[in-house]
């Protein structure tokens, strides 16, 4: 009885690791998403007036500090906000968060909705030394 259970816990454990590897592969591979370091999202800032900048970290942590000009559209919400988002929907967008954890859910919700020019900052802010707002 108990091989039978410690079976049912290497299976059920190996289903749950093949899916997050799937996610994390399938959300890296994307097409539709460019991934960019710190360094890259800054130029694109710099060269882009038209982008539209998300931060999706809880709106406690955006008012302790965030990327200038950005807005704050916390990952818990994104989906509910949508429509406010529509607005910026033919816009490039980057999306970043504290360490790279949350955007990607954000970034999923954007391209459910049909966003297509997106940006995402891999390592979200831990990466970024230029300075928060």
């Amino acid at each position: 009885m108990i091989k039978i259970l410690n079976y049912i816990i290497y299976i059920v454990l190996a289903v749950y690791i093949a899916f997050l590897v799937y996610r994390k592969t399938t959300f890296s591979l994307n097409k539709k998403i460019n991934h960019l370091s710190a360094e890259e999202a800054y130029k694109l800032i710099k060269k882009n007036k038209n982008l539209l900048i998300i931060d999706v970290r809880t709106t406690q942590e955006y008012k302790s500090g965030h990327i200038q000009g950005s807005k704050s559209f916390p990952v818990r919400e994104i989906a509910s906000r949508i429509t406010d988002l529509k607005k910026y929907k033919e816009q490039p967008i980057l999306v970043y968060c504290a360490s790279g954890g949350r955007s990607p859910s954000a970034v999923r919700v954007l391209l459910k909705n049909d966003f297509n020019n997106i940006y995402h900052m891999k390592r979200g802010l831990l990466g970024w030394p230029y300075g928060l707002k």
